[in-house]
């Protein structure tokens, strides 16, 4: 399953570049490789395979440059950021367990959740002052999904189940800013994100469950 996976993605990649060399589809090169590494990125994240990592910071690298070129700033430094989470999340889920051990799922403790939810509140409203300062298109949509991905990529970089309730509600916005936006590929990748979104949120909840069997039966 996982190869067929991977040789599906590198020939519909190979596709993409072409139609974007070609002219036929109206999006960069640049764009198609965020696309697949997103796609590819988020799919390993359901199946809890830490190789997600290594590709989830090639894909910050590829939309840093996008981003850069839209003039969607807050998109571009959330995915520096990234790129930072990327590296201490692919550390983490190695060996961010008991006994540096591999880290399992668990469900976000209630500080950390109340923590998170004034976070989101105060960051939302700094970036949208910052982002209006300098000249974004869309601040608060902008300055939003930022502060949303950011807590929702932390989430997971603790493998913290409730990650995948956060991306959902980020890539319903990110989903209307992109196509207003005229980025229509990376707004469908976005509506595939939510679905394996799902797909994660069953696949976690399913491990978390056999986790906990297995501490209950050694007990």
């Amino acid at each position: 399953m996982k190869f067929k996976f991977f040789l599906l993605s590198i020939v519909g990649t190979v596709f993409l570049l072409l139609l974007s060399y070609l002219k036929i589809l109206p999006m960069s090169m640049i764009e198609v490789l965020g696309f697949s590494t997103g796609a590819v990125c988020v799919w390993l994240a359901t199946r809890e395979d830490v190789m997600s990592w290594p590709i989830g910071i090639a894909n910050g690298i590829f939309f840093v440059i996008l981003f850069f070129q839209a003039r969607l700033y807050g998109d571009m430094g959330i995915n520096i950021l990234y790129i930072v989470l990327g590296i201490l999340g692919w550390y983490w889920w190695l060996k961010g367990g008991k006994n540096k051990s591999e880290l399992k799922v668990a469900s976000t403790p209630v500080i950390t959740k109340a923590t998170l939810v004034v976070v989101g509140i105060i960051g939302t409203y700094g970036m949208m002052k910052y982002l209006g300062s300098i000249g974004d298109v869309s601040p608060f949509l902008d300055g939003l999904t930022t502060v949303l991905s950011l807590i929702a990529q932390y989430m997971l970089t603790r493998k913290y189940i409730e990650n995948w309730y956060v991306w959902i509600m980020a890539d319903v916005f990110y989903i209307y800013l992109y196509f207003i936006k005229n980025l229509y590929l990376t707004g469908i990748l976005y509506v595939l994100f939510i679905i394996m979104c799902i797909i994660g949120l069953k696949r976690w909840r399913q491990s978390r469950k056999t986790a906990l069997n297995r501490v209950a039966i050694v007990k």
